[in-house]
Formats: structure tokens, sequence, C-alpha cells
């Protein structure tokens, strides 16, 4: 089995809103969309610097329901940026909740957390130094062992 590509396809209550969103908060832009004839988006296509994002209106009789009606989500999407503080920024402007606040990371990463109008939750970061796997492990467990209730 070879696998060619993968895309993060996401579930939100207004998808149209959430194009808008994601295109002030991220800088997406929409590569196309198929809309049902009631207004309903059925699939969406936008294009993330390169890297595309599917998605599309809930679907509840198909049982297809993005993060706020299922309470929460399972799942967050790493946005690798040139300059974190300043992507979180726009995200916040544009509608966004702060989930973790900008700061450096133990494995080399400048990065937040937000969480978009959606209910989807977003790490956005950017890289501040090469760390070697066996090195990030030290850290983390340094970190673990000095704040066992830390998130991560």
């Amino acid at each position: 089995m070879m696998i060619h590509e993968l895309f993060a396809y996401l579930c939100v209550d207004n998808a149209d809103q959430a194009i808008a969103f994601y295109r002030d908060a991220f800088g997406a832009t929409e590569i196309f969309r198929l809309t049902e004839p009631s207004g309903r988006i059925g699939h969406a296509e936008l294009d993330f610097g390169g890297v595309t994002v599917m998605l599309s209106d809930e679907f509840p009789e198909m049982d297809i329901r993005g993060p706020r009606a299922l309470g929460g989500t399972a799942v967050s999407i790493h946005l690798h940026v040139d300059d974190a503080d300043a992507v979180v920024q726009r995200a916040l402007e544009a509608g966004a909740t702060l989930e973790r606040p900008v700061r450096d990371e133990f494995y080399g990463e400048r990065g937040g957390v937000v969480r978009d109008p959606f209910g989807h939750r977003w790490n956005i970061g950017h890289s501040i130094e090469k760390v070697a796997p066996e090195e990030m492990q030290r850290r983390y467990t340094e970190m673990m062992e000095l704040t066992p209730d830390a998130p991560v």
C-alpha cells in the first residue's frame, strides 16, 4: 500500500464562517466549495500555504458533527509558521480563544494554543532550536519530574 497524501478534514457548524475565519486568522485561501441549494457546504478545500485542509458543514443526518456538537475534540492541528506570536495574535483578533500563551518549549519550538470559534484546537509554533530525540526525552523527563501535572 502506498499513501500519497494525508488531509485534515474539519467539520464545523458554519462552514462559510469557518472559511472566513481561517482566511483572516491563518491566511488560508479558498480553492473551491460545493454548496447545496440550501446553502449548506458539502465540501470545501482551503490552501494553507501549500497544504490543503478540507472542511464541510455538519450533516447530523449522516452522523457528521463538529467539535461543539460533540462537546470537544480529540484532535489538535499543528500549524508550523514563521512567527508563532504573530499568528496566535492574529487568530485571537479573528475570534479564537487562547488556551495556552506562546512560550518557549522544551522540544525546541516556540508556540501557543488557540481554539477556533468552531471548536477545533490549533497548536501554533515555530522552530527555535533543533533538539535531538534523546535530548528532548531528557528534557521531558526532567519537566515531568519537576511538575508532573504540567500540560505539555
